[in-house]
């Protein structure tokens, strides 16, 4: 998760992106607890591969392991490298079982991971690949082809980013050979190249196939992501008993913070409100709005507000990132 995170700006300005909030926990947690529940085994560790995202958000990601009963530990990766360099930054937790996960995906998954496997590339089928990596697979079921952005068609079955291995040594190891031999693509240690090499060896990937694959890439598709949160978590309580309503409507799924103020509006459905954020006058629908802020006056849909902004006075779909005003 050491990526600037530049198709979600304003947003990643000042959040790191995995630390977004959406249904009222940063992306990066719900992808943790997705993980767990398809581990037939504790999870012990977390490491998180970051860039410079300061000392506040380290320790937060401390506490999202610690609140999942894992050790977490912080490894940086100074420079964009690419995918099998920053799983390097963290090579001292690659051994024994070991799970990869790229920290802007979420998934909806209803079985138990099968850890016997030497490995397991979790996919989902999808109609256009040319902007994904895929896999190609043999009559059993075994990944024999792994191919970078197809522009002409050889499978739909996309690799969404996480990946299991029963043998972290092994692929600490061709990840390290790479690294040692400068063997790059596209000027970046590519973890795929490690893949490939280990397959050759032998090791036997299959794939992982997921109910639905929830991409945070950009504002549109965290909005989206958001709302799926929301319907698969109805049944939980997502609305705090601190907030005050004064002539509003919630229409659920929402989340709603603590000490969130709405008065004359209409709230939702799929609408995430962080932590003493205030609405008045307005209808908010299908959107995320982060801490502490005030909207007012406003017909919004498809939208993100980021902490301590401010937004009156017009009907649209807006992008506002934290700390700003639009009155």
């Amino acid at each position: 998760m050491a990526g600037m995170g530049k198709r979600m700006r304003p947003h990643t300005l000042t959040v790191p992106k995995p630390l977004i909030k959406l249904a009222g926990k940063p992306i990066v947690q719900w992808l943790a607890e997705d993980i767990i529940k398809v581990c037939k085994e504790k999870v012990t560790d977390i490491a998180f591969v970051i860039g410079d995202f300061g000392k506040e958000a380290e320790q937060n990601l401390l506490a999202i392991a610690s609140s999942l009963g894992a050790m977490g530990s912080i490894h940086y990766q100074q420079e964009a490298l690419g995918t099998a360099h920053a799983i390097l930054c963290a090579q001292e937790l690659l051994k024994g079982k070991v799970i990869v996960a790229f920290a802007d995906t979420l998934f909806r998954a209803d079985f138990t991971m099968d850890e016997e496997r030497d490995g397991i590339i979790w996919v989902n089928k999808i109609e256009d690949p040319r902007a994904f990596g895929v896999v190609k697979v043999n009559d059993q079921n075994i990944i024999t082809d792994f191919v970078e952005k197809p522009q002409t068609f050889v499978s739909d079955l996309a690799i969404i980013g996480i990946y299991y291995f029963r043998d972290g040594e092994n692929l600490r190891n061709e990840m390290q050979y790479l690294v040692d031999n400068n063997i790059k693509e596209k000027g970046e240690y590519q973890l795929t190249n490690a893949l490939e090499n280990m397959k050759q060896k032998g090791t036997q990937f299959v794939p992982g196939k997921v109910d639905e694959w929830l991409d945070c890439g950009n504002k549109d598709a965290t909005v989206y992501t958001n709302q799926r949160v929301l319907e698969l978590h109805r049944d939980q309580k997502m609305i705090a008993s601190s907030v005050v309503k004064n002539n509003a409507v919630i229409i659920e799924p929402c989340f709603i913070g603590e000490h969130v103020s709405i008065t004359n509006s209409v709230i939702g459905p799929h609408v995430s409100l962080g932590a003493n954020t205030i609405v008045e006058n307005s209808i908010v629908s299908n959107s995320i709005i982060q801490n502490n802020s005030k909207v007012k006056n406003v017909v919004i849909s498809n939208s993100m507000v980021g902490s301590y902004a401010e937004y009156s006075q017009v009907a649209a779909e807006l992008s506002l990132g934290d700390y700003s005003t639009h009155c």
